[in-house]
């Protein structure tokens, strides 16, 4: 059995159930440097939990882009912090998350796609159900803050339907 889901665009109000969408828009800002630079002060902010942690800053380089439609088979979380990814060059990206069922298992009933308009990045929350980054631009960089350090970190959850995203 197949099932479609649909992109939608991403806002704050669409996405707050799983996490921060990270913009200048809509928000204020302070005028740092002598006022040579505008502060728009934690649009996100990161979540981590555990013994010898701490919040790491990397890059993810994507190799290859990816055409929609598409499928996906499969969703993650990482219960012991928040993770979050902000495009590099501009570049759209598509977000994949989903409701909770009960504390193991994401609603496959409940699962959403977004549209970043590549100005935007997003924080999934601990522990929010979400797709491995999807760009649709090959060698493309992302900023990802993350939780560092001991114990396992992933939770994996094979889909018992397959899902196709596809435009809106």
């Amino acid at each position: 059995m197949r099932k479609n889901i649909q992109i939608q665009p991403l806002t704050q109000e669409s996405f707050s159930a799983f996490g921060d969408v990270i913009e200048k828009e809509n928000h204020d800002f302070f005028a740092i440097n002598q006022g040579l630079t505008q502060r728009y002060n934690a649009l996100s902010v990161a979540q981590i939990s555990g013994d010898n942690t701490a919040v790491g800053m990397s890059i993810f380089h994507n190799l290859c882009a990816t055409e929609i439609p598409f499928k996906i088979d499969m969703l993650e979380r990482h219960p012991h912090g928040s993770q979050s990814f902000i495009p590099l060059q501009q570049q759209k990206f598509i977000i994949i998350v989903a409701l909770p069922l009960d504390q193991t298992q994401p609603n496959e009933q409940k699962i959403y796609a977004f549209l970043s308009n590549g100005k935007q990045g997003v924080t999934y929350h601990q522990p929010a159900w979400h797709h491995p980054l999807i760009t649709l631009e090959a060698k493309s960089d992302f900023l990802v803050v993350d939780r560092i350090g001991g114990g396992q970190n992933c939770d994996v959850h094979p889909l018992a339907v397959l899902r196709w995203i596809v435009e809106s």
